[in-house]
């Protein structure tokens, strides 16, 4: 998958690592079939929990023109409201950074599903989340 950032020049930048993890949306879980629709990233030298989301309804109506794509949009933001730490995402929004990383992350059979925790290193854990939505979610082009 995506590694990490690329180095950078001179002697201020110094990399710490980062995980991160890809939200897949699998509207028939019975099929298995998925697309890409969000990142959690977590640097804990840096004290970051960040998401970025995008739902493609094209790709996902190709996945299951029944899909309900406001539910699943929904669902998306409940976990970026989680990493915010959002007052609507209840108990999980209140939990320490890792706490909440590790419990988005965990294995589920839903239709927001997240994907297997990566690790890379980076300068601005932020933008990294921006670059990984980029290459992993967004469309080519």
């Amino acid at each position: 998958m995506a590694g990490p950032a690329a180095p950078t020049r001179g002697a201020a930048a110094v990399s710490d690592t980062y995980e991160y993890a890809v939200l897949r949306v699998v509207p028939r879980v019975e099929r298995g079939e998925s697309i890409n629709a969000g990142v959690l990233v977590y640097c804990r030298q840096r004290d970051f929990l960040g998401s970025r989301v995008h739902l493609d309804p094209h790709r996902l109506a190709a996945l299951d023109p029944t899909a309900d794509a406001v539910a699943i949009a929904w669902a998306l933001q409940a976990a970026a409201d989680v990493c915010a730490a959002d007052p609507a995402s209840g108990a999980a929004g209140r939990e320490v950074l890792g706490s909440r990383f590790r419990w988005l992350t965990a294995p589920r059979s839903t239709v927001v599903q997240p994907g297997p925790v990566h690790t890379g290193l980076t300068v601005d854990p932020a933008a990294e989340a921006d670059r990984l939505l980029d290459l992993l979610v967004l469309p080519p082009g």
